[in-house]
C-alpha cells in the first residue's frame, strides 16, 4: 500500500484563518481529499487534534491496523496531522485511530469532515468525492434577482425517512424516489419550499436527525451524496426551494463522533455548566473556540455551496443564548456582566448569519426561537442577532389554545386569537405548525378541534385559513395537509390512505387552493413583516366570535378584505365596514361544498354601501359561513 507521504493543503494564510476562526471553507481543506502526488493518485487526509500524541488512518486497506498509516502533525502549532496515502481511493471505509496526551489507551474516531458516512449502525467515514452536474442554473439565477422576503414563502417540513414508505419493503423512498414522488407532490400543493428535518448523518432513529454526527455528509439511509443533490436539482426545477433543519446547539456523545475527540474537551464546552445539555443527553458546542466556530460556519456555508441549499432553519436558538435554559439554580452561572445570556454563543450567531449572507445574500436562515430575546431577525448592525426570520411561537401557542375551546366558549377567549397582532412586526415572522406539535400526546392539529367530525374538519379549514391570511410566512409539517387523525410516528409512512375519504380528499384540495390564494394575491405576501401590510377592521365581535381585516400589498388595488368565524353559526346580513366604495366579489371561501363545506357562499358581486361602520366610511352586508373564513377583493 505505500507509506504516508508528506503532503499538505494548507498555507501560511490558512492556518492564520484557522487559528482566529475566520476559515469559512474548511471543508476544502479538512477531512478526506482524493488527489494526485508526482503522478501517483490517492487520498489526503488532514484532521484537527491537537491534544493528541499519535494520529494514524485505520480502515479496510490496512486490516485496521493502527501505526501503519501516521500522519504527521503540522509544525505551526495548529493542532491539525495530515498525509497524502497512495492508491486509497474513492469507497475506501477509514477512521482515524488517536493517542491522545491526556489519556492512555486508542480513540477510534469517525471524520468530522467526511463526505459520505456508512450505513448506520455502521460508524466509518467514506472516502468520497462525487462528480455531479447541476441543472438547476435557471433557479439560482432567478433567486439572486428577487427580494424573497417579498415573494410567497409557504414551506411543507417534511422527514425524509417517514413522509412515504414501501410498504412490501418496509423502506423509506430512496433519495431518487423522492425526487420522484415528493417533488411532484409538493408541487401539485402549491407550496413554495421544502424544509427538510435533519438529513445530515446521524446514529439514533428516534432523535429524527438532531443528534448528529456526520456534520457534512447527508445520510446514507436513502443513498450517496450526488443523488441528494440530484433531489435538490429535482426540486429546482420545479421552482421549489429546499430548506435545511440546521443543529449548531449541541451533538450527541457517541464514541465515533465529537466528543472528546482527542482525549480533550475539543468541540465541546469544557465546563458542565455550558458543555452539557440536561434535556437532549448531549453536548454543547463550545462558541468561544475560534477552531470550533469556523467548524461550524464552514458547515453552514458546505450545505449552500456544494448542495445549492437555499435556507437553513437553525434549531433550538433559545438554548443556545440562555445560560439558564433548562436549567434550576445553581446549574448555570451568570455571564462576566451578571446576566443570563450566552455572550459566545450570541457572538456566534451574528459571525454566522453576516457571513452566511455576505457569501449567500439571496438565501434566508431562519430561527427556532420561542423567547422574548430581542431583535433575533434584525440586522446585526443595529444590534441584532442577524436571522432572516424567526419562527413565531406565541402565535402557534394561542391560536392552538384558542382552537381547542368548545365554540361557545371563544367568545370569552377572543384576546386570545388576535393577541399576536400585538407583536407580529417586532420581528421576520414565520407561522409554524411543525412536527412538534404533532408528537409526545399532543395529538395531531385534527385530533385537537373540538365538535363533531363536520366541525372538527371546518375548525381545521378557518385555523388554516386565518394562518394563511395573517401577516408572516408560513410553515406546515407534512401530513398536517390530509388533516391526519394520529399523531405523526417516525417510524412508520403518513396515513395516505386517509385519501380514499372525501374528508380528507377536500382537505387535501382545501391546503393546495390555500397555497394558491397565497401566491396569488400579493397582499398575503407582499408586505409580510410590517405594519403596513395589515389593518384590522373589526377585531371586537366577541358575541359572534368573528374577526376582520385587510391584507394589503404595495398597490391600493391589491387590498384583500379578510373574514373570518369561529362560530358554528351561520350569519347572515353580515355589516362589514371598508374604506373605499366600489364592487367586491368573494374570491375564496372556506365553506365551499368542494372542501366539504356547507356551502354559505357568496356568488354574486357585493356592492358597497355610504353607511358608516366600523369607523369606516362605507360598508357591505355578507353572508359569513359557520367556521369559515371568507376573501374578498375589489374587482
Amino acid at each position: 500500500m505505500g507509506m504516508v507521504i508528506a503532503h499538505s493543503f494548507f498555507t501560511e494564510f490558512d492556518i492564520d484563518l484557522f487559528k482566529a476562526g475566520k476559515h469559512y471553507r474548511l471543508y476544502e481543506k479538512l477531512g478526506s481529499h482524493i488527489i494526485d502526488v508526482n503522478g501517483e493518485q490517492g487520498t489526503y487526509f488532514a484532521v484537527w487534534a491537537p491534544n493528541a500524541s499519535s494520529v494514524s488512518v485505520v480502515g479496510d486497506f490496512n486490516y485496521w491496523m493502527e501505526g501503519e498509516h501516521s500522519l504527521q502533525v503540522r509544525w505551526d502549532s495548529s493542532g491539525i496531522w495530515e498525509g497524502f496515502i497512495p492508491h486509497v481511493g474513492k469507497g475506501t471505509v477509514y477512521k482515524y485511530a488517536i493517542r491522545s496526551k491526556l489519556s492512555s489507551g486508542k480513540i477510534e474516531k469517525a471524520d468530522p469532515f467526511a463526505k459520505r458516512c456508512e450505513h448506520p449502525p455502521k460508524t466509518g467515514s467514506i472516502v468520497w468525492d462525487d462528480v455531479y452536474v447541476w441543472n438547476d442554473t435557471n433557479w439560482m439565477q432567478q433567486r439572486a434577482s428577487k427580494n424573497n422576503l417579498q415573494a410567497p414563502y409557504s414551506v411543507y417540513e417534511v422527514h425524509l425517512t417517514s413522509w412515504k414508505r414501501k410498504v412490501e419493503e418496509n423502506r423509506s423512498l430512496s433519495y431518487f424516489e423522492l425526487a420522484d414522488e415528493l417533488v411532484s407532490y409538493v408541487k401539485k400543493m402549491n407550496f413554495t419550499h421544502v424544509e427538510f428535518m435533519p438529513i445530515m448523518e446521524y446514529p439514533y432513529d428516534p432523535s429524527w436527525g438532531y443528534q448528529i454526527t456526520g456534520y457534512f455528509a447527508p445520510t446514507s439511509r436513502l443513498g450517496y451524496p450526488e443523488e441528494f443533490k440530484y433531489l435538490v436539482d429535482a426540486f429546482h426545477k420545479e421552482e421549489i426551494g429546499i430548506i435545511l433543519d440546521w443543529v449548531p446547539s449541541h451533538f450527541p456523545e457517541d464514541a465515533h463522533g465529537l466528543g472528546r475527540f482527542d482525549g480533550s474537551c475539543l468541540y465541546e464546552h469544557p465546563d458542565l455548566k455550558k458543555g452539557y445539555h440536561p434535556d437532549w443527553k448531549s453536548l454543547i458546542f463550545n462558541y468561544g473556540r475560534n477552531e470550533v466556530r469556523a467548524f461550524l460556519i464552514s458547515n453552514a456555508l458546505f450545505w449552500l455551496d456544494q448542495y445549492h441549499i437555499d435556507g437553513l432553519r437553525v434549531d433550538a436558538v433559545a438554548s443556545m443564548i440562555y445560560l439558564n435554559y433548562s436549567r434550576k439554580e445553581g446549574e448555570w452561572e451568570p455571564n462576566v456582566f451578571g446576566g443570563n445570556e450566552n455572550l459566545e454563543a450570541i457572538s456566534f450567531l451574528k459571525e454566522l448569519n453576516e457571513t452566511v449572507y455576505l457569501n449567500y445574500p439571496d438565501v434566508q436562515t431562519i430561527a427556532e426561537e420561542s423567547t422574548a430575546f430581542p431583535m433575533v431577525s434584525k440586522p446585526t448592525s443595529i444590534g441584532g442577532l442577524g436571522f432572516g426570520m424567526k419562527w413565531m411561537m406565541g402565535w402557534m401557542h394561542d391560536t392552538l389554545h384558542y382552537f381547542n375551546k368548545d365554540t361557545i366558549y371563544r367568545k370569552y377567549h377572543q384576546n386570545e386569537i388576535t393577541f399576536s397582532l400585538t407583536y407580529a412586526f417586532s420581528e421576520n415572522f414565520m407561522l409554524p405548525l411543525s412536527h412538534d406539535e404533532v408528537v409526545y400526546g399532543k395529538k395531531s392539529i385534527l385530533g385537537r378541534m373540538p365538535g363533531d367530525e363536520w366541525q372538527r374538519f371546518a375548525n381545521l379549514r378557518v385555523l388554516y385559513g386565518y394562518m394563511f391570511t395573517h401577516p408572516g410566512t408560513k410553515l406546515l409539517f407534512m401530513g398536517n395537509e390530509i388533516a391526519q387523525y394520529e399523531e405523526w410516528n417516525f417510524q412508520s409512512s403518513l396515513d395516505w390512505n386517509l385519501l380514499d375519504f372525501f374528508p380528507h380528499i377536500h382537505f387535501q384540495q382545501y391546503i393546495a387552493d390555500l397555497n394558491l390564494l397565497y401566491k396569488e394575491n400579493k397582499a398575503l405576501y407582499e408586505i409580510p413583516f410590517t405594519q403596513d401590510g395589515f389593518e384590522w377592521i373589526s377585531y371586537d365581535d366577541t358575541e359572534n366570535s368573528v374577526i376582520s381585516y385587510y391584507r394589503k400589498g404595495n398597490n391600493e388595488s391589491d387590498r384583500l378584505v379578510v373574514v373570518c368565524n369561529f362560530s358554528t353559526n351561520p350569519l347572515q346580513k353580515y355589516r362589514i365596514g371598508v374604506c373605499k366604495e366600489g364592487i367586491l366579489e368573494e374570491i375564496f371561501n372556506s365553506d365551499a361544498s368542494k372542501y366539504g363545506g356547507s356551502n354559505v357562499i357568496n356568488e354574486h358581486e357585493i356592492t358597497t354601501e355610504h353607511f358608516f361602520f366600523h369607523n369606516q366610511t362605507f360598508s357591505f352586508i355578507t353572508s359569513l359561513p359557520p367556521l369559515g373564513i371568507s376573501v374578498y377583493k375589489y374587482k
